[in-house]
């Protein structure tokens, strides 16, 4: 068992060094002003060709746009629970630590998403209302993917095996699925900027999953 839970860190830890990899590549690959207003655009060839591949879908765009909001209702149900808790406990510290670190865990993924805005790796490759907004990583995927597999996790621990955990994993996969196409095939963003957040999402929730089952 403690081999497993070390396996989980190092899991995550690899993940999220591989990031770290691929948005240094992204960087210094195949650079080139190929973006909106000639911005620089890394790994241009593939990006641009999966772009034409894919084309622009704006209803595409808006609908995965607001079905992101699902992913911030799970956030703020899990933070009803934390909150019931603490005031039926009366205290902070009795709120169950699986919940206070799952707490900890979005925060950690909305500072990734604040940190990739206030420095843009690169841009959309269309402007949005008329502006350049960040493009690098896809925040719509990363908080769907970030977020969609605590539920399932949360949902199996609290749970017994049957019917809630079946309709729970098919509704996460299906759900997560779609959105991840969707912003692919919308044409709002690099392929590199989807496949970042994918790696980043993934090593996040695997040190937080990790870190439950440390606590066990």
């Amino acid at each position: 068992m403690e081999r497993s839970k070390r396996r989980g860190f190092l899991w995550g830890g690899g993940l999220l060094l591989a990031f770290v990899l691929w948005t240094l590549l992204i960087r210094f690959v195949d650079v080139r002003p190929v973006g909106v207003n000639g911005t620089n655009v890394g790994f241009a060839a593939v990006n641009t060709w999966f772009h034409r591949l894919t084309g622009v879908h704006m209803a595409v765009y808006t609908v995965t746009d607001w079905l992101g909001l699902v992913p911030v209702a799970v956030c703020v149900c899990f933070a009803v629970l934390g909150l019931a808790q603490w005031i039926r406990r009366k205290s902070l510290l009795k709120v169950d630590r699986d919940i206070l670190l799952l707490g900890g865990y979005y925060i950690l993924v909305i500072l990734g998403y604040l940190v990739f805005e206030m420095v843009p790796v690169n841009y959309r490759p269309i402007l949005i209302d008329g502006a350049m907004e960040a493009s690098y990583p896809s925040s719509t995927t990363l908080l769907v993917l970030s977020v969609m597999p605590t539920l399932l996790f949360q949902v199996k621990r609290r749970s017994a095996p049957g019917t809630v955990r079946r309709l729970t994993a098919a509704f996460v996969i299906l759900f997560s699925a779609f959105m991840v196409i969707g912003r692919l095939t919308a044409g709002v963003h690099w392929l590199t900027d989807i496949a970042g957040a994918m790696l980043l999402s993934a090593g996040l929730y695997s040190l937080y999953r990790a870190a439950v089952l440390a606590m066990d």
